[in-house]
């Protein structure tokens, strides 16, 4: 007995040890973000609407205030001092994309301007390459508007059929009905790694490989994925794989497309203009090689080398006991609204929490989501109400609208804690 107290005092202390260095560790995460010490009605921010927009580390700032204030000059072009610093930073920030994606080759990472650029690039552009009149495309129905609303643009144009793959009632996708779906006139299969509304990650590996078997190719929207998966697209064998800088700690106006060289080699280019051109005539142009026959124009240069801090940044948070301790946070959150009878909570996982991140999508019966949102705001909790850009989503779920609170990994437990303490005290001010 003597020796097992003993053994239990020391797994105690070596606990707090850790937990001390934890806690220390996070409020020096916490430090790299300006906007995190503000207040909000006199009360400290409460940030939790990072699926939409994640803060800014202040190595980003910091990047993106060097580029303009001293290197802001054209990219590819110059031969001048600037020009080759702002080309220099830019395309750092590719090869740091192409590492973190793990892209066989470089020139498969083409900047956008964000996810929703990235996904009407390869809409209009294998639209125009491989889809005519009566082919199909598939898309789900736990999708973004970004990736559905272009799609249906392709199809109106070429003649083709857009097809939804459903989801059942706790918002998984009914992969059992994907066989169905595909057939000899399927010309490609656009899915969401993970649900912006529903917070589950999504098998796109075995989604990819049924697709593959019947030589489909499959573009993932991965805007909540790059920030909460490693990914990887050559495990993953997708064929496009695309993401938004602002919500991985980046700058605004920034986005990334993944694409197989031999798809975008094959596609014609999205937009026409000067860097996108190998030779020009009246009689006739040719294109320049990737990636920047897809980056006609003046490029966002200054925003997009704040990608290669940002990625840095996500190594940096890439820790076991940071990733356990903001598992703990997922697993406090959704049990606190799960076990409350007032709310009806969305994206429940079948098995493990591991399948959800920390987003969360809910109701409260007999209250306006607005209004709840309006209420937190107030208590310095910001959160994201409405139908989060799915309204497909939402009509199949049966409703108009939800509140979102999506956590990053500099939130806290006590964030979280005091979250649940004000949404009770909403709720009861409303009901």
């Amino acid at each position: 007995m003597q020796a097992y107290c003993v053994y239990t005092r020391a797994c105690i202390v070596a606990y707090m040890r850790v937990n001390d260095w934890l806690m220390a560790d996070i409020k020096e995460i916490r430090g790299m973000f300006p906007a995190l010490s503000r207040k909000v009605y006199g009360k400290d921010l409460v940030y939790l609407d990072n699926a939409a927009t994640s803060q800014r580390p202040q190595s980003v700032i910091d990047m993106w205030n060097r580029i303009t204030s001293e290197s802001n000059a054209n990219i590819h072009r110059a031969v001048h001092r600037m020009a080759d610093e702002a080309t220099q930073a830019y395309e750092e920030a590719r090869d740091a994309v192409r590492e973190f994606l793990n892209a066989e080759y470089r020139e498969e990472i083409v900047f956008t301007s964000g996810t929703t650029a990235a996904i009407n690039l390869v809409a209009f552009c294998f639209g125009e390459a491989f889809v005519k009149e009566g082919d199909e495309v598939v898309v789900t129905e736990a999708e973004h508007h970004s990736n559905i609303v272009p799609w249906q643009m392709m199809c109106r144009r070429k003649g083709a059929v857009l097809r939804v793959l459903p989801v059942d009632d706790s918002g998984h996708l009914m992969l059992e009905r994907l066989d169905d779906i595909l057939n000899e006139k399927t010309r490609i299969v656009a899915v969401t790694h993970i649900s912006n509304v529903l917070g589950l990650v999504n098998p796109v590996r075995e989604i990819i490989q049924k697709c593959h078997s019947v030589n489909v190719p499959v573009l993932v929207d991965g805007a909540q994925g790059a920030v909460h998966c490693n990914v990887d697209v050559q495990n993953l064998d997708c064929d496009f794989y695309v993401f938004s800088g602002h919500k991985l700690y980046a700058a605004t106006g920034t986005g990334v497309l993944y694409g197989k060289k031999k798809w975008l080699e094959a596609m014609p280019p999205y937009m026409g203009g000067g860097e996108m051109v190998g030779t020009v005539s009246f009689a006739e142009t040719t294109y320049a090689p990737l990636p920047m026959k897809y980056e006609a124009g003046t490029q966002n240069f200054a925003s997009a080398a704040t990608l290669k801090p940002a990625l840095e940044y996500i190594k940096l948070l890439n820790d076991n006991h940071l990733i356990s301790y903001n598992d703990a946070i997922r697993d406090y959150i959704f049990k606190a609204l799960s076990e409350d009878s007032r709310i009806r909570i969305f994206g429940v996982p079948r098995g493990t929490n591991q399948e959800k991140i920390s987003l969360f999508s809910f109701i409260v019966e007999g209250v306006h989501h607005e209004d709840l949102a309006l209420i937190l705001d107030k208590m310095g909790i910001a959160v994201r109400s409405g139908q989060m850009c799915a309204e497909p989503l939402m009509d199949r779920m049966g409703v108009t609208g939800m509140l979102r609170a999506s956590f990053a990994p500099y939130n806290t437990m006590e964030e979280a804690e005091y979250f649940i303490k004000c949404l009770d005290r909403a709720i009861n001010m409303l009901i």
